[in-house]
């Protein structure tokens, strides 16, 4: 999930420098969204591993 949000960040990027303004908002949107959802599985599964006495680092 944070490689697919890496990619939609550098093809915002990439989109706003060419001039594609509707289209970098919406990768950069896009990007936010998989960023979001990676932090909550991160903290989903330290909390399981915690809560199932393993080592959570």
């Amino acid at each position: 999930m944070l490689g697919w949000a890496l990619m939609f960040a550098v093809l915002a990027i990439l989109a706003g420098v060419l001039g594609f303004v509707s289209l970098a908002g919406l990768a950069a949107t896009i990007a936010k969204v998989c960023f979001v959802v990676f932090l909550v599985l991160l903290v989903a599964g330290f909390v399981l591993r915690a809560v199932r006495g393993q080592s959570v680092v």
